[in-house]
């Protein structure tokens, strides 16, 4: 192989590394922008229980099916969807509340079945 050769495929693997730099970077400024919007915002924290999140925030606009369950390593998750944010429960306490942004894959949550 020539040093020429060598050169191409090393120019040609930077400049495919180069590419997703971008694409990485807007990823992270929209992770920012979205825990910095969470930080401001009034979400239902790590420990409520259901029925205080309900009293507090009101119904959701849809509880979905638990999931997991099968044993102690895996323990029963419900997901709770509001206008605004999703909440996630283990057993019947939040560990998790997220915006509802599209900044991650939960765009619409009406529209997942």
């Amino acid at each position: 192989m020539s040093k020429f050769s060598i050169s191409l495929s090393m120019i040609a693997l930077l400049t495919a590394a180069g590419a997703s730099a971008p694409a990485q970077a807007s990823q992270d400024s929209l992770l920012v922008n979205r825990v910095q919007q969470e930080q401001g915002m009034n979400l239902p924290t790590r420990g409520m229980s259901m029925a205080q999140v309900e009293q507090k925030f009101g119904a959701p606009q849809r509880k979905l099916d638990p999931r997991g369950g099968a044993n102690a390593r895996q323990p029963v998750i419900n997901r709770w969807d509001y206008a605004n944010f999703i909440v996630y429960f283990e057993q019947s306490h939040v560990i998790h509340a997220v915006l509802n942004t599209p900044a991650g894959n939960n765009t619409n949550p009406a529209s997942v079945k």
